[in-house]
Formats: structure tokens, sequence, C-alpha cells
């Protein structure tokens, strides 16, 4: 079971997103996973009585969650999706992912922003950056079959803003806080790169679980950091788990709501019971947990 979960938020066109996501990516799959209830809403959400809710997208065995919210966030690079084109995932040979690549790249494209346009790089022969239509960041990057196996879907975090710097601190919160945890690689860009000092991390990653993350401190000022726009979804067992994780992240009080928090760096986390979908079968438990700020699972 996949413990991290990136939600991605989406102004009232989750379903449509999903499917767009289906068949950009071979094999994906889209459906509705939750739907709004019809009573307990709060006034803001009395528009999407009976609408979807969540969204669930499937691609190469990684989750995502499209939340069907309002305006109130979008997604921005603070949190991107690096989609990594290891060759060995293509029988070995690399103009057969090189040709994945360039399709799946032309269709996140296709009414988006490129950010970084696709083309050699020094880290990468073949290396792209785009935000496609509904604000979602890519990272396509082709990797060497010589490195270690990674997933085809990594997320991956940029701190910048009022983050700068501070990826390597948060490296170490994580892994100290999650269990089953580990640092992988990790490269300083070694001399003052932009906003970013020489001991920032140019590139890194951790793991959590069987899980992998990217994190990296940004090389140019930025003028946005981390929001709702993103968040990571934590699977707990019990209530000991989500009392623990929520002890150790959450850091800013009025940011805690239904199960959301934020932590130091501004990184917003829905610490969740695993049978969240069974709860909310429960009479009223819409309207109970819209009551709270962490989830008690007694009293939904």
């Amino acid at each position: 079971m996949q413990k991290i979960v990136p939600n991605i938020w989406c102004n009232r066109n989750a379903e449509e997103a999903g499917v767009f996501y289906a068949s950009v990516f071979p094999g994906a799959t889209s459906r509705v996973e939750s739907r709004y209830p019809s009573e307990g809403l709060l006034d803001f959400q009395r528009d999407f009585a009976g609408e979807p809710l969540t969204v669930n997208v499937e691609i190469e065995g990684t989750r995502l969650v499209l939340i069907n919210a309002g305006d109130e966030f979008h997604p921005n690079p603070s949190i991107s999706l690096v989609l990594n084109f290891d060759p060995l995932m293509f029988g070995g040979d690399a103009e057969v992912a090189i040709a994945q690549m360039n399709s799946i790249w032309g269709a996140l494209s296709d009414g988006g922003t490129e950010l970084m346009p696709i083309g050699e790089y020094p880290f990468s022969p073949r290396y792209g950056w785009v935000q496609d239509r509904y604000g979602v960041s890519w990272q396509l990057m082709l990797t060497n079959p010589e490195g270690d196996p990674r997933p085809f879907i990594i997320p991956a975090l940029m701190f910048g803003g009022a983050a700068q710097n501070r990826a390597a601190e948060a490296l170490d919160l994580y892994t100290a806080v999650f269990e089953d945890a580990a640092i992988g690689n990790r490269f300083p860009y070694g001399q003052q790169t932009g906003p970013a000092t020489p001991d920032a991390l140019m590139f890194s990653e951790f793991r959590i679980g069987e899980q992998w993350f990217g994190a990296m401190d940004s090389g140019v000022e930025q003028d946005f950091s981390f929001t709702c726009g993103v968040s990571l979804e934590v699977s707990c067992a019990d209530q000991h788990e989500i009392d623990r994780l929520w002890d150790a992240l959450s850091a800013v009080p009025e940011a805690e709501q239904c199960g959301w928090l934020a932590d130091r760096f501004g990184v917003s986390w829905q610490i969740v019971p695993a049978n969240m979908k069974e709860l909310m079968d429960h009479p009223n438990a819409f309207e109970h947990l819209m009551e709270m700020k962490k989830i008690v699972i007694a009293d939904i």
C-alpha cells in the first residue's frame, strides 16, 4: 500500500483533469473515488453537493489524488512530479524511452507552460520541466541505466522563497519522523548560486518506506513556495500514529483543519487514517470531520 499520496488541488475540474492524465500516460486510469455529501456541507461547499470530491489517478503503480474544490489554492512548481525515464523500464532501449518521453512531453505541454525547454543538460542527456494546463509541474528526465533503480514517478520538493536553503534541514526532519526512512544521494551546490549558498542542496533524495522523494534548494529567486495546492497525504494505521506524526510535523496552528497541517517549511500534509473511506461512510461523518483539526478517529 502506498503510504504517502500526492494530492493536487483542482479548481472544479478534478474529474476532467483525471481523464486528461489517463489519456497522457499509457495504462493509466482515473476514477471518481468520493463525492461531496448532500448534507453537512459548509456554506462555501454547498455548490459542490453530490459533485466529485476526490479523483483517484493511477500511473505506473503510483497513486495521485485530485481534490475537486474551489480557487482557494493552486499547484505551483515548489512540488513537482519527476518522471524517471530509465531505459531499463523500456527493455534497455534508450530510443524507446526517449520516444515515450517525447510523446508525454507533447501532451503535458499542450496548453501548459515550459519552465525548462526539453533538451540536453549537464545532469541529463534529455530533460525538460513543464507546468501543464492544470498548473501541475512535471520534470521529465532520461536517467542513467547504470544507476540505482528508482520508480517512474518521484515527488520533488523545491525549497525557495521563505524556505530557501532549508532542504537539508527538511531531509533530517522527515527521515527522523517517519519510520523506515533514509537519506539517499546529496549534491551541494559547492558555490554561491543565486540565493543558494555553497552548502545548499542542488539535488538530494530521501526514502520513506519504498517511496522515493527528491529535494532541492532553488538556485534562482522564487516568489512562491509551498501551499495546499499540492499536499502529501499520509495513511496512518491508528490514532497513535496520527498523534505522533501530527505532533512532530505541525508548525502552523492556523493551517490545522480537517487533518491538514503545515510543517515548519510550509509543506502541507494530510494526516489521515488508512481506513478513511470506510469511516466516511458513517452517518454525519463529513460534518464531524469539518469540525476537526487533527483527526480523532473515535469522533468520526
